[in-house]
């Protein structure tokens, strides 16, 4: 079963509030434009083995003719920086350390239970776990060239990853042993994961637009999504006990039920590319929008609110909560990580090397944040 609320076309009955940020919270103003309008014309016909990071930005630059997007997979890490840089505003200090080899291709990270950020090594294949001080513990992935994606934290206390070129589900304890298994549809390409309410790690299926989960000895069931094309990409259990995704194609924010039940919002905004999502300190849905804004869900009824950022064409992709009742982003193309709180006063902290490509993001036990520089093959933290 699956319903539909067109968000845009709910405008005159309710109100649905888009702040413009430029450091603190100012008048809000009405969203205009129909979000599913031209999703034909942003639609990239890309090979499906190119990675969600490249096919997007490339999806979104058609319609923002002065974004930049990044040269994923650089032959090698510069030695020195190519472009030092000082933020204005800039109040905390940026630690960076360099991972084990070059060109590792740090992306998705989480904290871990053993209070260690673990990070999706793409291009090394590896799951790698960094110490507060900064020093790296990789374990490889048994399927060779499998590009492991994102990572997260399961029921059972193990880092659970997305395999996308593997097209499999992996796991690994904190002692070193894997597991994986192959997602039944071809060419999946999974991406995002997280742990449902239901005991099942749930996953997304980018290229074959559907809703995974898989059960903690293995056993995957798929789910369809009613929107042909939406290409579903991260994904969060939300504090309704309901699953909520991100679909880019479509500018969508989907709940699905642990029954396979969906229920599609869309975003209120004209070409909308919604990409990272999690759950915000005051209980919303949050999520990140590659055309240069951050949004909030009601669980309850699907109501948003929407934050444009501050910033030289912002193009946010991954986002995570705070310690502060505020939450954090990355933004690959700006080289900058920003930050914005639940009450929606924003800011961001520019990165000291130009092309750095920041991707991952997830905040330590201490509540500073951590990132995965991409591009660079580095992974960071900002202290206050």
């Amino acid at each position: 079963m699956s319903h539909r609320f067109s968000r845009c076309s709910r405008t005159l009955a309710r109100s649905l509030a888009v702040v413009l940020l430029t450091g603190v919270m100012s008048a809000p103003v009405v969203a205009t434009g129909n979000a599913l309008a031209s999703v034909e014309s942003r639609v990239v016909a890309n090979g499906p083995v190119e990675s969600p990071p490249k096919k997007l930005c490339k999806l979104v630059k058609a319609i923002r003719k002065k974004l930049k997007c990044p040269k994923y997979r650089p032959p090698q890490r510069p030695t020195t920086a190519s472009d030092e840089r000082t933020a204005s505003g800039l109040r905390t200090s940026i630690i960076e350390y360099d991972t084990p080899t070059t060109n590792e291709g740090p992306a998705g990270m989480v904290l871990g239970p053993d209070d260690n950020i673990w990070v999706a090594m793409a291009y090394a294949n590896t799951i790698a776990k960094v110490t507060s001080s900064g020093d790296f513990t990789e374990y490889t992935v048994p399927t060779s060239g499998v590009e492991p994606a994102k990572v997260t934290v399961g029921p059972d206390d193990a880092i659970w990853f997305t395999e996308g070129l593997g097209n499999q589900i992996g796991r690994l304890t904190l002692a070193g042993v894997f597991s994986e298994w192959a997602v039944p549809s071809t060419g999946a390409y999974p991406w995002g994961i997280t742990p449902g309410p239901d005991g099942n790690m749930w996953f997304t299926e980018p290229e074959t637009n559907k809703i995974g989960k898989i059960s903690p000895i293995g056993s995957i069931t798929e789910y369809s999504l009613p929107t042909d094309g939406s290409y579903p990409i991260n994904i969060v259990a939300g504090p309704d006990d309901n699953l909520w995704y991100t679909a880019a194609y479509t500018g969508v924010i989907g709940m699905i039920t642990t029954d396979g039940d969906v229920i599609e919002y869309e975003v209120p905004w004209e070409n909308s590319c919604p990409v990272g999502i999690t759950v915000g300190p005051d209980g919303n849905i949050w999520f990140a929008d590659n055309y240069g804004f951050v949004g909030k869900v009601d669980p309850a009824d699907g109501d948003m609110t929407l934050y444009l950022l501050p910033g030289n064409t912002p193009y946010p992709w991954a986002i995570t909560p705070g310690a502060n009742d505020d939450l954090w982003y990355t933004d690959p193309v700006n080289d900058t990580i920003g930050h914005i709180t639940t009450g929606g006063s924003a800011n961001f902290y520019t990165l000291p090397n130009q092309f750095s490509g920041p991707h991952g993001i997830a905040v330590d036990a201490d509540g500073d944040p951590w990132f995965s520089e991409n591009l660079l093959s580095k992974v960071g933290t900002l202290i206050p």
